[in-house]
């Protein structure tokens, strides 16, 4: 049996293993199986021989840094943004990755990433999406709280240090202004349980396309549920939690997926979450 799982601190409830189950049995390996491994950092070292054990894991926070020097490569997506959230293991060598940035694009494949795009938030997976949005062409307006300008510059400066033509530019939130193709929220305003806060007026809403929410519990947030009652399309964070788990399967044993068994998770995924919080 090959054995999977996921290292973090505090775990909680998670909906990882719900999601590579679902990938497990749409690949015929039933025999394989996916657990969460609560280490605390302080611990992570004397764990290392115990997730030798595992033919692959994720990570999530506090280890996504503190496991790379444990690895023994890393992928281009880890070492792009220092931040390791899958291993395989490759006959006793941890290679890392950072499939975060695929569960992104790939959600976000059908929305207009090129156009003008408003991100809001930066801080972790925002720095992620501001760089792959940057890179693939999008005009990137980073729209943040005070508090956060110094760490929006140094987002910044690291997408014109990868690429130097990148259009991004860094505006205050209460200073939103213009139409734009799409709207990221990257931010934790509107998680729940305090579902009722949306990140933007319904002013700046009305004047953007598209949307995208990385929140995933409420499955509906307030912003989505606003654009989608003015007719425009929205994308929620449970979509990208079962597309990073999806290029995990892909690294670990090729695995390969029907989009529609995919969509059929995300609904899974949806259906749980509403479960928990009713």
């Amino acid at each position: 049996m090959d054995k999977y799982g996921l290292i973090g601190h505090p775990l909680g409830h998670s909906m990882s293993p719900l999601i590579h189950e679902k990938l497990f049995a749409l690949s015929g390996r039933n025999d394989s199986s996916y657990e969460l491994i609560d280490i605390d950092p302080a611990d992570l070292s004397a764990k290392i021989d115990v997730l030798r054990e595992l033919k692959g894991f994720n990570i999530t926070i506090p280890h996504k840094t503190g496991i790379i020097p444990f690895t023994d490569e890393l992928a281009e997506s880890a070492e792009r943004y220092n931040s390791v959230n899958c291993i395989s293991n490759e006959d006793g060598r941890f290679i890392g990755y950072n499939t975060d940035c695929d569960g992104f694009l790939r959600s976000a494949e059908l929305l207009p990433l090129s156009g003008k795009v408003l991100l809001i938030g930066c801080g972790g997976v925002g720095r992620m999406i501001a760089i792959e949005t940057a890179l693939h062409g999008g005009a990137l307006t980073i729209a943040v709280i005070p508090q956060d300008i110094k760490t929006a510059q140094l987002v910044m400066a690291e997408i014109l240090s990868k690429c130097s033509e990148a259009s991004v530019r860094i505006c205050l939130v209460s200073e939103v202004s213009g139409e734009y193709d799409m709207l990221i929220n990257a931010t934790p305003v509107g998680m729940y349980p305090k579902t009722e806060g949306c990140p933007v007026s319904d002013d700046m809403i009305a004047s953007c396309l598209s949307f995208f929410d990385v929140i995933y519990n409420p499955t509906e947030t307030t912003l989505m549920k606003k654009a989608r009652a003015m007719g425009k399309t929205a994308v929620g964070g449970a979509s990208m939690l079962v597309w990073q788990a999806v290029k995990a399967h892909e690294i670990w044993y090729g695995g390969e997926f029907d989009p529609e068994d995919i969509s059929g998770i995300v609904l899974d995924v949806e259906a749980e979450v509403d479960k928990m919080n009713s």
